[in-house]
């Protein structure tokens, strides 16, 4: 027990030595995006946002974020049936427009390279969907990126989310009749590429 309050100690001490800064910054880029379990393509689109850039240690780094992202699946595969038997395979594109809070761990090493890691909760703002099966996406985010010396930063992180976001029991249109082949949980599956740069010395 003694050896971990040390440990502790020794690390709030490094931290309170060092010179804390703060940034705040934009970032922007596309994102690559589709619902896990479906038949569907990836749904090309892009994300834009701010972040407040906490430097606790020459390592570490917190970043706040909040992103406008623009999600969903190209080319959704559905299954339908008509009335007088003939079974056809059409397929619809789905969006899902997201405005996202992360908390962004950054590992920064030398050479500019570094490791992204975090959660992030996602609320729904608008979408295109016939019925939703929640309002609220909670996702993980991971990824890579370099550092240039002016700030610029290229980006490339994976994200997944762990809601079930479509209610695919009940996803029919009263019209057509028709139901999105899809299996029972169906998440948030994005990748992304984009840059960021914080602004101040």
């Amino acid at each position: 027990m003694k050896k971990i309050a040390v440990i502790v100690f020794v690390l709030f001490a490094s931290i309170m030595n060092a010179q804390v800064t703060f940034k705040p910054g934009l970032r922007a880029g596309a994102s690559f995006s589709t619902f896990s379990n479906t038949r569907s393509d990836y749904k090309t689109d892009f994300y834009v946002g701010g972040f407040g850039e906490i430097k606790l240690t020459k390592i570490y780094t917190l970043q706040p974020e909040i992103t406008y992202s623009q999600q969903g699946a190209d080319n959704v595969k559905t299954f339908v049936s008509y009335n007088n038997g003939q079974d056809v395979i059409e397929s619809r594109n789905l969006e899902i427009d997201y405005l996202s809070i992360a908390m962004i761990n950054k590992f920064t090493f030398n050479g500019g390279f570094q490791v992204q890691v975090g959660p992030t909760l996602d609320f729904r703002l608008q979408d295109n969907l016939l019925y939703e099966k929640s309002d609220v996406d909670l996702a993980f985010v991971m990824g890579l990126a370099y550092r240039l010396p002016s700030g610029l930063t290229f980006e490339a992180r994976f994200k997944k989310g762990l809601v079930d976001v479509l209610d695919s029991d009940t996803y029919a249109s009263s019209q057509n009749n028709d139901d999105y082949w899809l299996a029972d949980y169906n998440t948030n599956v994005s990748f992304q590429l984009g840059i960021s740069y914080p602004f101040g010395k």
